[in-house]
């Protein structure tokens, strides 16, 4: 089968929106958009590819970008690597240089347009930011409601509500007054019964790693307007969110934590193993925190989720 290196970019706008390409009619997946880039050739590197395929493609210069995800996909014909870079800083003002319709999308915006089906994991990438928050499960209500205030005023866009000691009435309670917090601000995802979906219908759903083994050989629950993520330990796991076509990952424990003090903690070479072929965006979790985001980004993370490390003191 033939294989082909693609270099791929994320383009944001001074304004968080994406810069995406609409695909000659004549071309294979004609007429669907894509991330503009293009072939890296044999020895070049992929940065240099990059910036090469961009100043052609769209006549700027890039000046600041970094690994965002790696996506294998087989077409019936080829087989695709898609080594895919954020671009937040540019000179030139970006033009159509091929004849191309251009669009910016917001990140909402971003799952309305059709893709090819190699691209989907890179929407989820772009629409996803760098640090996921998850709650500390030893709070009452009120103080972490005051807390997950304060973080989203710093700019959490992400948040899990985590309670395992609470009874299901009082987490479904404080879900309420969670999702009326984030609303606008942050995606919320939850955790429980899946009983419980038609209850939320604004918030996504995290699953445990027991949970993703119940229900992945039944696919995806829900349609793809709504976000699925899963807990994820091991290559099993990492196989099971991938058949069930989840849009994220946590991978865990990244180190030895005081929630999890008797887990066998993977490191980051073992990590780094584990993602490699992943095509899923993936947190780190555990024992990592803001100062570890870049070295995520490094080893094909999409970067770091953590209780203590994001929550205001």
């Amino acid at each position: 089968m033939k294989r082909v290196h693609v270099a791929a970019a994320v383009i944001r706008g001074a304004d968080g929106r994406v810069l995406i390409a609409r695909r000659p009619d004549d071309k294979h997946q004609g007429g669907l958009w894509e991330f503009p880039g293009g072939k890296v050739e044999e020895g070049e590197p992929v940065q240099a590819a990059l910036s090469r395929e961009l100043e052609e493609e769209l006549g700027i210069r890039v000046s600041a970008a970094r690994p965002l995800i790696q996506v294998h996909h087989d077409y019936p014909d080829k087989h695709v690597l898609l080594d895919v870079w954020e671009v937040s800083s540019f000179a030139g003002e970006p033009h159509g240089a091929e004849g191309q319709p251009l669009a910016w999308a917001s990140s909402r915006e971003l799952s309305g347009y059709e893709f090819p089906a190699a691209n989907k994991p890179i929407v989820a990438a772009a629409r996803l930011p760098d640090r996921y928050l998850i709650t500390p499960d030893d709070l009452e209500p009120p103080a972490l409601l005051a807390g997950l205030k304060s973080a989203l005023a710093n700019g959490v866009r992400l948040v899990q509500l985590r309670a395992p000691r609470m009874f299901d009435a009082q987490y479904r309670d404080l879900a309420v007054d969670v999702q009326g917090l984030c609303a606008g601000k942050a995606q919320l995802m939850l955790k429980g019964p899946l009983e419980w979906l038609g209850d939320f219908p604004a918030a996504g759903w995290h699953l445990t790693a027991e949970q993703l083994r119940k229900y992945a050989p039944n696919g995806r629950p829900f349609p793809r307007e709504r976000w699925l993520s899963a807990s994820c330990h091991s290559v099993e796991e990492l196989q099971l969110a991938a058949a069930m076509e989840v849009d994220f990952v946590t991978l865990s424990p990244l180190q030895a934590t005081q929630t999890h003090p008797d887990a066998q903690p993977l490191g980051w070479e073992r990590a780094t193993e584990l993602l490699r072929g992943f095509n899923q965006p993936a947190y780190l979790l555990g024992g990592v925190g803001p100062a570890d985001v870049e070295r995520a980004w490094s080893i094909g993370a999409q970067g770091v989720a953590g209780i203590r490390a994001f929550w205001p003191e």
